[in-house]
């Protein structure tokens, strides 16, 4: 009885609006040849506001990808523990509860994890197992989600901790000019969000079924470039039109449960932009306020990478939750391109029946 607990979702203090973001594109990249299609692309993901772990006078230097580093690593010990401790208090549960970390991050880097950190930090048992998730991208969060059922089906009565922390602004490359790198200039945001897996118990989704799907041939559609100079972000002008391949598997895998995914009662989705909300609501045949907490969290953090999805999630708690027994479906997409699926029902914890 696998059920995903309401997450805990943090953002930074300092912000940075949509009308800010297009003045600092005209005004550092005012003789661009397509600086027209790069603004217009950035108004067009409807991002209003975004967080940013520096100030923005900080964030569009590049003191090097070692200082760069460092800055994540203080960032994620200054502010994941609080996350993670909001997460166990919703899921009713203790530091040594949890029998699995799994940590996602694409924004830096360290080893050993922050799972290690963590567990010497926290206080959680030194048995506690470690998977940590770094190359999947926007995906990672459903790929954590799809993780923590495997572990909590294979042990049921065990409980696993999720933990998302991205800094995509730690990425920024002021030299890259192409109109994707623009256009990610104005679309990623950061946050932190943690949530439990409860392998008995507790309120939220109570996963039933995953799966994964890898379109063919696109892995160079979202790339990192890795150089001295830190990760450069590759996104092909292809990847918006992705949801035509990815919503046959969002099918099949409702079909394999004997479920309609064109028939759920809630979605929770990656909204890596608004065209793959709007072309995911045309090929699953669903209104567009399906993905309501989705596109909140685009339109007020940015994407958020990792963290979307729990963040989207989140946002459903914030509405009330769901009817009991109530159909969902949950994805994130990243590079690969992949696609991590998973189906569950909403459990009431104070019905013991789903």
């Amino acid at each position: 009885m696998a059920t995903l607990c309401r997450p805990s979702v943090s953002v930074p203090e300092y912000v940075i609006t949509m009308e800010e973001t297009l003045e600092l594109a005209r005004s550092r990249h005012e003789d661009h040849p397509q600086l027209p299609l790069a603004l217009r692309l950035i108004e067009n993901t409807g991002v209003q506001t975004r967080h940013i772990v520096q100030p923005i006078a900080e964030t569009l230097k590049h003191p090097g990808f070692e200082e760069r580093n460092k800055v994540y690593e203080s960032e994620a010990k200054a502010r994941v523990p609080a996350v993670i401790q909001r997460a166990l208090d919703d899921a009713e549960l203790l530091t040594t509860d949890i029998d699995m970390i799994i940590y996602v991050s694409c924004t830096g880097f360290m080893m050993p994890s922050l799972t290690a950190w963590l567990i010497n930090t926290m206080d959680f048992s030194s048995d506690t197992r470690q998977i940590p998730i770094a190359q999947l991208g926007c995906a990672a969060g459903g790929a954590a989600i799809n993780r923590a059922h495997d572990f909590t089906t294979a042990y049921p009565d065990a409980n696993a901790l999720i933990v998302a922390c991205e800094f995509c602004s730690l990425c920024y490359q002021p030299t890259d000019l192409s109109v994707g790198s623009l256009l990610c200039n104005g679309l990623f945001g950061d946050g932190i969000a943690a949530a439990v897996v409860r392998g008995n118990g507790g309120t939220g989704v109570h996963l039933e079924r995953n799966g994964s799907y890898l379109v063919p041939k696109t892995e160079d559609w979202i790339m990192y470039d890795v150089r001295a100079t830190g990760f450069h972000f590759l996104l092909d002008k292809r990847v918006p039109g992705t949801m035509e391949p990815l919503a046959p598997a969002l099918h099949a895998l409702a079909r394999q449960h004997d479920w309609d995914a064109s028939d759920l009662d809630f979605y929770i989705i990656h909204a890596g932009g608004p065209r793959i909300l709007d072309d995911l609501s045309k090929f699953l045949e669903v209104p567009p306020e399906a993905f309501r907490f989705s596109r909140a969290t685009l339109t007020e953090y940015g994407n958020i990478a990792s963290a979307v999805v729990l963040d989207a999630l989140r946002r459903l708690f914030d509405e009330g939750g769901a009817e009991h027994a109530a159909r969902g479906l949950l994805a994130g997409f990243g590079p690969g391109i992949t696609a991590e699926m998973a189906l569950g029902r909403w459990r009431d914890g104070s019905n013991e029946t789903v």
